[in-house]
């Protein structure tokens, strides 16, 4: 094993976990800006009326994204097994 070969592995292992988390943090942090929007407007100022809402989101998120994550770390999965495997037969 290189250092080159490690590098590329940490890059798309990193990669590859900001294809998974990305959605889901960017619809979390747009519902937590939206409703610092309203409590600002309303002046109503109470820490965990963001957390409902992003719970939601995220949940909902995670429904609609799963295929797309399952897909990305099946990929990803594949990858490491055929690395492992022609690193076993060398």
């Amino acid at each position: 094993m290189t250092s080159q070969f490690l590098l590329a592995l940490v890059h798309e292992s990193v990669r590859t976990t900001m294809f998974l988390a990305g959605p889901l943090l960017l619809l979390s942090m747009a519902v937590g800006l939206i409703v610092s929007i309203i409590q600002a407007a309303t002046q109503i100022q109470e820490m965990t009326l963001v957390f409902v809402p992003k719970m939601l989101v995220v949940f909902v998120g995670l429904v609609f994204f799963s295929s797309f994550m399952l897909d990305v770390i099946q990929t990803f999965s594949l990858m490491i097994f055929d690395l492992v495997a022609r690193g076993a037969a060398l």
